[in-house]
Order: structure tokens, then sequence, then C-alpha cells
């Protein structure tokens, strides 16, 4: 099986929207620091190029002879005043006066005020006489007595028109420039970190609800693919697998084998142990099965209790049928639950593509086949796909069709059997059967719709339909006749049966001592104490209780002694065999006669079709006789018919011969 990549490229996707994210707010941090950081240095220069102007005009305003200095003329006594007092106030490093011609004539900085020996040309001096504008510069400095940052500001100065001198003045802007640059610095940081908070929260929000995102998205086409329970590939998943499986497959001849597997009697685990229970075993057989799988294969679970193995590239088809006979051991080994060990069996059906199949439907439909073909067999074993399984499901749909519609719009029929006692050859009463018409009008037996009936869960309500139809028939017979009715263990499911009977006796008007019901031995193998109360809680109402083929289970006899039955029916299967089995089954039957007796138990011998029978049971001094040989089962209207016969019958005898006479003839 492989894994899908999408995860991998979403988380891809994820780690560059991220880094693109990264380097837009990257940008736009840079790109404001540099924004604010020009505009800083613009401010800056300009307010020092101000400052240094304003220094060179309050100069040029305040020393008068500035003609006569930039001639080369010693300054006043008042200049000289001035420039100590400008220099010592120490914002102005230094002061140079210039001539027109750009050349220097005096310099006053912190060594004191004094002529130059040699003068030097400044071009800004020059320009700022050409202009007759002053020309003002900032920049850095750091070398020797020159401070960090400064500004210097060139000031023509005219009289009476003409350019006289040129005053320069630098002005030290370091320690106002660092505290400029704090003020900028702090103000960046800020509107960065607002830049920050205003895209990153957003930005934080958008990446985790994207990490959920994906994660819900990995959930979802997790889901969309996989048992949620057992972590294996779904029925979807493995349409998809088996159709690129078979679009691939070689021309060499090399076989896709299906493995179709049914837990066998997983219900009962799950009433056993519960759903937890139940889920643990589904997920121990899924992590065994995928355990066994090569690299190629693929192993799913469609949903309760089915799961689905493919191999591929088989060569024949023994290797199949070996590898099926492994997986039914492997989901056979016992597990251990809550200390409870849990030891279950498994159904598995197997069909070959492209043989049984040329698509994913088609191959698992063929491999379903097989399986309910197993089920049918008795379970607990592996069966092959064979085309005639086809036309068998194709039946089976029809019956399952017709079976649906006789629930629905009570197309059943009800037929009874007579049941006579031994002695006195008299009719006692009837047992009722149900009966299904099929679509030709000719019946269909009950061996073959009832277990239909019970596998798609419909038995409780045909017995329902059974119980009140049966009860509603015997209230027109003549009162000291009872009716029989068999319950089924799913109305005992339920839990409805006992409110089923009852609304069927009041519905009905029927005296419950009339209504016998019938349990088989299977009622009480599984869930044995609820089941016992409930026919305890029946018994209440005052029906009859009645062991239904006795004899034919492993432990009957232990049943006797748990529930004091009203009467037991013993097997037809018996008397199926009294002529074959060499006296054998005459002693069972006595036994089984005498022990009842003991019990206080009536006892009621299905299957009598032989006079040889009668007379026999007649020795054996059974209580009540039923069979073709007295009668079949017959509609209502033919059993009325048969009443009234016994009635004259009866009345007819007892006025010819009082006492009773041992039976000799059939009724039917």
């Amino acid at each position: 099986m492989k894994t899908s990549v999408m995860p991998f490229f979403s988380d891809i996707s994820l780690r560059r929207g991220v880094l693109l994210f990264v380097v837009i707010l990257g940008l736009l941090i840079g790109g404001c620091w540099a924004t604010i950081d020009v505009i800083a240095e613009n401010l800056l220069n300009r307010d020092a190029s101000d400052s240094a102007s304003d220094w060179a005009k309050f100069v040029a305003t305040n020393v008068t002879d500035l003609a006569q200095i930039a001639a080369g003329e010693q300054p006043s006594a008042r200049s000289l005043d001035f420039f100590e007092a400008a220099r010592a106030a120490g914002q102005v490093f230094r002061y140079v006066i210039y001539n027109p011609e750009g050349y220097s004539q005096l310099v006053a900085d912190k060594h004191g005020v004094s002529f130059v020996d040699i003068s030097a040309f400044s071009v800004k001096a020059k320009q700022a006489v050409a202009s007759d504008a002053p020309v003002v510069d900032a920049k850095s400095g750091g070398v020797g007595d020159v401070p960090a940052y400064f500004a210097e500001a060139f000031v023509p100065v005219r009289v009476n028109g003409h350019p006289v001198a040129v005053v320069a003045a630098s002005v030290d802007e370091t320690a106002r420039r660092a505290n400029f640059y704090n003020h900028i610095v702090l103000t960046s940081v800020v509107v960065c970190s607002l830049m920050g908070l205003a895209f990153g929260v957003p930005a934080i929000a958008w990446y985790r609800r994207t990490l959920e995102k994906q994660r819900a998205d990995r959930r979802i086409q997790f889901l969309a693919h996989h048992d949620v329970l057992t972590g294996l590939a779904n029925r979807a998943r493995l349409g998809e697998w088996l159709q690129a499986a078979l679009a691939v497959l070689p021309p060499s001849g090399a076989l896709i084998a299906v493995h179709y597997i049914d837990i066998d009697y997983f219900k009962q685990v799950n009433d056993n142990l519960g759903h937890d229970g139940g889920d643990f075993l589904l997920s121990t057989i899924g992590a065994r099965l995928r355990d066994m799988m090569r690299i190629d294969d693929m192993v799913a679970r469609l949903g309760g209790d089915e799961f689905v193995v493919v191999q591929t590239g088989l060569a024949a088809k023994q290797q199949a049928w070996e590898f099926a006979k492994r997986l039914a051991a492997v989901i056979g080994a016992p597990m251990n639950f809550n200390g409870q060990e849990i030891q279950v069996g498994a159904t598995i059906g197997v069909a070959f593509a492209p043989a049984d199949g040329a698509t994913p439907e088609r191959v698992l439909k063929s491999a379903d086949l097989a399986l309910y073909d197993g089920k049918a067999a008795g379970r607990d074993c592996i069966r092959m796909f064979a085309p005639e399984m086809d036309a068998a499901m194709q039946q089976r749909i029809k019956l399952e069709r017709i079976v649906r519609e006789a629930v629905e719009h009570d197309r059943f029929q009800v037929h009874y059997q007579p049941v006579f006692e031994m002695h006195g050859n008299r009719l006692v009463g009837f047992e009722a059967l149900a009966r299904l018409p099929g679509p030709d009008g000719a019946f269909i037996p009950p061996a073959v719709f009832i277990p239909l009936a019970e596998e798609l869960r419909l038995i409780d309500k045909i017995g329902e339909w059974v119980l009140r139809e049966a009860c509603r028939t015997a209230c027109s017979w003549p009162p000291a006749l009872t009716v029989a009715v068999n319950l089924s263990p799913a109305q005992f499911e339920s839990g409805s049966v006992e409110k089923a009977v009852a609304a069927a006796l009041q519905e009905s008007g029927l005296k419950p001592h009339r209504l016998e019901l019938e349990i088989t031995e299977s009622l009480l193998l599984h869930n044995n104490e609820p089941n016992l109360a409930a026919l305890k809680r029946l018994r209440e109402l005052g029906v009859s209780i009645v062991m239904d083929d006795f004899g034919t289970g492993y432990s009957s006899l232990s049943y006797l002694w748990k529930f004091p039955f009203d009467k037991i029916k013993i097997d037809r299967s018996f008397m199926d065999s009294f002529e074959k089995s060499e006296h054998h089954v005459e002693t069972v039957v006595k036994s089984i006669i005498a022990l009842s007796r003991e019990m206080h138990m009536r006892v009621t011998v299905e299957g009598v079709e032989t006079a040889k029978q009668v007379e026999f049971l007649y020795d054996a001094d059974a209580d009540q006789v039923q069979g073709f040989y007295f009668g079949r089962p017959v509609p209502s209207s033919e059993a009325a018919v048969e009443i009234l016969t016994e009635l004259h019958k009866t009345a007819g005898a007892e006025q010819a011969a009082p006492a009773a006479q041992p039976l000799k003839t059939s009724t039917g």
C-alpha cells in the first residue's frame, strides 16, 4: 500500500507561505527603517545647516570690520571680544573669514583667534560669493579636532552691493545628532513593532488556521479512504486500488486473488463482551491481517465484521488457497480481552481477476458469492467462486424479495397440523405452521424461507403475525382444543415477546391455557438467564411452555431441570430412523418418555407416519402424537372441517362403545 504524497506537498506549500510572509515582513520593516533613516538624515542635515547658517549670519551682523579683516587688517578689539565670546560658547568650534576671492584670512577656534600665515582657498567660499547666497553643508568628521558630525555655512557679506568678505561658521552637531537619532531609533522601533504586530498577529492566526485546516484536511482525506476503528482501507479506497491494479494487470497470466472474509459468530462476542470487546476483536484482526500483507497487497475493512484481502501477482490458484488457510489460522488464534479469552473462526470466499471479474465491482461480488456459499454450508470454511453461485444468488435475491413483500403485505398463511391424544384417539389441538405461497402458487418449503427470514431479521415479525392469527383462529374452535405456536430466538432478542403474547391473547379473547408456546434449545444456548426469566413471565400469563425438537441438541437434559416445561416434543428425526436403527431409537424414545413422566411433563412425538410407529408409541406410553399419519398441515377452513368430523366421530364412538379402544387407524 502506498502512502499519499498530498500531505508532503501541503507541508511544502505551507513552508513556502511562511517564508514568503517572513520575507515580505522583513522587506516592509527594512523599507520602513530605511525610509525613516533617509528622512531623519535629511531633517538632521537641514537642521544642522540652518544652525550653521544662523551662526554665520550672526557673526556677519555683529562684526563690523569684516571688510578690513578680509583685506588682511587686524580686527578691532570689539571684534576680538566677540570672536572670543562666540568661541567660548562652545557650539561653534571654528570661524573663518575669507576674502572675496575665497582665501582665508582669519581663523577663530579653540586655540584662539589668529591670522593665517598661509591662506587656504575654499571653493565653497568662492561659490557663496558667486551665488550671493549661503553655501551650507553637513558632514561627518571625527579626525583630529574635527567633531564626528558638524555643519559648515559660508555666508557672503556685501557692502554697497559689493562682496567684501565670506564668513564661515562650523557648528558641532554630534550631540544633537546622537540625541536626534536616539529618538529616531525609538520611533522606528515602535513603528516597526506596530507593523510587526499588525502583520504578525493575523499572520500567526493564519498560520495556525492553516495548520488546523491541513490537519483537518488530512483527517478528512484519511477518513474518506480508511476505516476509523482499524486504520485499514475502506470500501472506497479498496475500489480505487483494485481499479488501478486491474488496469495494469500483466498479460502474462498473473492473477489477482480477492479474499472476502466474514468473522463467524461476531455478534455473540459483541453481545457477551459489549461493543468494547467487539471493537477489540475487530482491531486485533485488522492488525493481524495487516501484518500478513506484502507491500503490493491490500487489506480493507468493508464494515461490520467483513474484511477483504487482495493478493497480486499470483501464478496459480493454489497459492490463494494456501494463503486463505493461513488467513483463517491467524484470525482463529486466541486473543485476550480483560482477562477473557476470545476465539473466533472465519468464513472466506475467494475470487480471481480477471477470470471471475474484470472490474472491482464484479470480482468483489464473485468473492461475496463464494463467501455466502461458505456461510450457507455451515461457516468456518473456505470457498472458491464457481459460476453456478451466481445463479444461486439470483435465486436468493428473488426469494428475499418474496419474503419481504410477504411480510409487508401479509401474504403468509397459517396451516394447522392436528395433534392427537394417544389413548382414546382424541383430537386435542393443532400446531400453527407458517406457509409462504410462491409466485406460481406452490408453497415455498419452510426449510428454505425460514432461515432466510432469520438472516433478514424478519422472523420476529412473521412470528408475531402467526401468533395473532393462530389465537384468532383458535377462538372459533371448541374450548377443549389447544393451539401451539413456535417462538423464535429473535422474538426474545427484541424483548417484545411477552407484550406480543399478551396482546394476541387480549385481541383474540383466547383463554391463556389453550395457547402452547414452543421453543427450541437454541434459545437457551446464548443469553440463557434472561431468556429463562422471560419464559417464567410467559408462564405467569397462564400459557403452556413446550420444548420443541427435543433430543437434537447438546444439552437438552440440563434444561429440563433448569425450567419446568409443561411438555416436550420428541424431534421427528427419531421416527425417521425408527425402522433403521435396530431398536436403538425405541430405547431412546422410551427413556425420554419415562424421564418425562418422572418430571411430570407430557410428551408429544412428532413425525409419526406409519401404523407400526403408532403401535410402538402406544406401547411406549406416549401422551400425544403428531405427523402425516394423523393429518397434514391444512388451512384454517379445512381444519374446521376436520374438527367437525372429529366431533361427529367422537360422539358416535361414545354412543357405540363408551370405553376407549386402542388407536388403530389414521384420521388424516
